[in-house]
């Protein structure tokens, strides 16, 4: 059974840090891409960037700048470093991931992690 556990979410300060990790656990043969979305309260779900297995990255363009995302392959992990947070990332965080198993490709999603900016 293959597993996404997020963490590092929590309550920072408008302008400040956040780094999100996002691991992968089970049996499978690979991990292709692997991505971030977040969902605000009463809004629909946002892709916030993606990551290859060769380390190319994308950014939707309201997080360019800000956030940088980055994995460990050996640690089936994925970063998501936050810099000058403001209220209106206020989010529930998620990753995905495409994961091979027996030449099959499917997509996972962790639970997702909380991400509160507020003074």
């Amino acid at each position: 059974q293959v597993q996404l556990v997020e963490s590092g979410g929590g309550l920072v300060q408008p302008g400040g840090s956040l780094t999100l990790s996002c691991a992968a656990s089970g049996t499978f043969s690979s991990i292709n891409d692997m991505g971030w979305y977040r969902q605000a309260p009463r809004k629909q779900r946002e892709w916030v960037a993606r990551i290859s297995s060769l380390g190319t990255t994308n950014y939707a363009d309201s997080m360019k700048g800000r956030f940088t995302i980055s994995r460990d392959s050996a640690k089936n992990t994925v970063y998501l470093q936050m810099n000058s947070l403001n209220p209106e990332d206020t989010a529930v965080y998620s990753c995905n991931a495409e994961i091979s198993i027996r030449g099959s490709t499917y997509m996972y999603w962790g639970q997702g992690t909380q991400v509160t900016v507020s003074s």
